[in-house]
């Protein structure tokens, strides 16, 4: 592992307001078309929260043929090609973080796709510093507030862009 370089040390926080699941979709199809390869996304959340819907939009922005993306919570991994291959990955069958280590995941984690991982909370050492992390919480029957914690230049930026383009209700500007 090599150690971060000082450009992954710039942190900064953003919450939107999901409105409807076509908003989730849009971010993570947003995030997709951003992606250049060797992003990490940590998503957290309760169950039906949008995670798999946020995984969703992210595939058709990495221009993944598949035509329905679901959560691989029963095989853990599931591996699509578009523009770069996108690792699916769902910790919410683990229990243990030395049942993390003998899946050997960290291809994966590390490797040259985009790995979006469902239940991250469940195995944070297994991530770089340099990552994003989604946290999905209900804000109402059709709401979903999307708390977003960029660690790393690359991920701040997005950060500072999705303010920009004003698509999605921000419901504050913390840093």
């Amino acid at each position: 592992m090599t150690p971060p370089a000082a450009e992954d040390n710039v942190e900064e926080s953003l919450s939107l307001l999901s409105d409807r699941t076509e908003s989730t979709l849009a971010l993570g199809e947003w995030i997709g078309r951003e992606a250049v390869g060797g992003e990490v996304l940590a998503l957290i959340g309760p169950l039906g929260a949008g995670k798999t819907r946020f995984v969703q939009g992210l595939a058709k922005g990495l221009e993944v043929s598949e035509r329905y993306i679901n959560s691989p919570t029963f095989i853990l991994l599931q591996c699509y090609e578009g523009r770069l291959p996108l690792y699916h990955i769902d910790l919410y069958r683990l229990e243990k973080a030395v049942e993390l280590e003998a899946l050997g995941l960290e291809e994966f984690i590390w490797g040259e796709g985009v790995a979006a991982v469902e239940w991250a909370d469940k195995g944070p050492d297994l991530f770089p510093s340099a990552r994003l992390t989604i946290t999905f919480e209900y804000a109402g029957e059709e709401q979903r507030e999307l708390r977003l914690h960029a660690a790393g230049a690359r991920y701040t930026q997005w950060l500072h862009r999705i303010r920009e383009t004003r698509r999605w209700k921000i419901l504050d500007g913390t840093k």
